[in-house]
């Protein structure tokens, strides 16, 4: 069965500096998020990206996420992947496999994040096994 679980986010980037052989224009950024809504919790991750002038750009991140999905607590992994052509997005967010912990054990699913006038929102479509069916 597939849920759906909405809410808003905020998210502090913090720019690191290149060391570690990350070169020829990649920035490497920490991610620090505050979540909110059917999802609740925090999110601690890393990205790579890297743009041009004309508007165009990608990114591949990690995060973790530590909190409740409509009541079940755990954590999970997302893995971030996104292209932007002449400033039109392409993204891609999606449970890593087997990360789940706790009552999330077995999560799997889709992140959709939109950002409208700066303000972050998701809509996260998601499946759990078993006894967690009937509660989400």
């Amino acid at each position: 069965m597939t849920s759906h679980a909405i809410g808003t986010f905020e998210v502090k980037v913090t720019p690191q500096a290149g060391e570690g052989g990350v070169d020829g224009g990649i920035a490497r950024m920490l991610l620090d998020k505050q979540i909110h809504g059917d999802l609740e919790g925090t999110s601690k991750g890393q990205m790579l990206a890297m743009g041009t002038a004309k508007g165009s750009g990608g990114y591949v991140a990690m995060e973790k996420i530590t909190g409740t999905l409509k009541g079940c607590s755990g954590s999970f992994v997302l893995q971030h992947g996104g292209t932007m052509r002449g400033g039109e997005p392409q993204l891609s967010v999606t449970v890593v496999p087997d990360t789940g912990t706790g009552e999330l054990a077995g999560l799997a699913g889709t992140f959709t994040i939109t950002i409208d006038a700066g303000k972050h929102s998701y809509d996260f479509e998601y499946s759990l096994p078993g006894d967690h069916e009937g509660l989400v």
